[in-house]
């Protein structure tokens, strides 16, 4: 089965639906989305995004929140833009940091992360390309904890990529943050099906 790269109105689940399969639907997406989770260094993690966990977070924010059917829309439009296109990976990287005076002060010298993602595989770098829909730096250097970003592909990328085995290492070369982390081969395996 192909790909899906974008959610409509009509794949979503009325609320009384989801609530029945929602323990569920929870369980085994998050399977999926354990395999598709990367550290990098002490205080970044990253969660590449596909249909189905863009799926699930619309119907948990439509649970949540309960708005019905005027808060779809601004759903599909704050997380279609997450799902990978078909050739490209999409990402969601938190800096996680729990002492909120620490945080702030981190975040403070970790303006332009955004610009800073790579992915290396099998030695050839592709830059990461931050969600364009608003600045996530403030005008004072500020990083935002929640960063979104694309890893575009060519199409000789994606054969190496998927590849069983081939070496992928996920990393910020940021001037205040730069670590880096082998994808696990669980992973790679993972993350290759997001490609048509």
């Amino acid at each position: 089965m192909a790909n899906r790269h974008a959610i409509t109105e009509a794949d979503l689940l009325p609320a009384a639906e989801y609530a029945k399969v929602r323990a569920e639907r929870r369980r085994a997406i998050g399977v999926r989305k354990r395999r598709r989770q990367v550290e990098v260094g002490p205080h970044v993690m990253f969660y590449f995004e596909s249909y189905d966990t863009m799926w699930l977070q619309i119907q948990e924010m439509l649970h949540i929140e309960q708005g019905g059917a005027a808060q779809v829309p601004d759903e599909l439009a704050a997380y279609n833009p997450l799902i990978p296109q078909g050739a490209e990976l999409v990402a969601t990287f938190m800096i996680e940091i729990d002492d909120p005076v620490r945080r702030a002060t981190v975040l403070g010298r970790l303006g332009g992360i955004e610009e800073a993602a790579f992915l290396r595989v099998a030695g050839e770098t592709i830059r990461g390309v931050p969600e364009a829909d608003q600045d996530r730096t403030s005008a004072d250097g500020k990083a935002s904890s929640v960063q979104f970003v694309h890893f575009p592909f060519t199409p000789a990328q994606i054969a190496t990529f998927s590849r069983p085995g081939t070496e992928v290492v996920l990393g910020l070369d940021h001037a205040s943050y730069g670590h880096m982390a082998a994808l696990p081969e669980v992973v790679r395996a993972e993350l290759a099906t997001d490609f048509d």
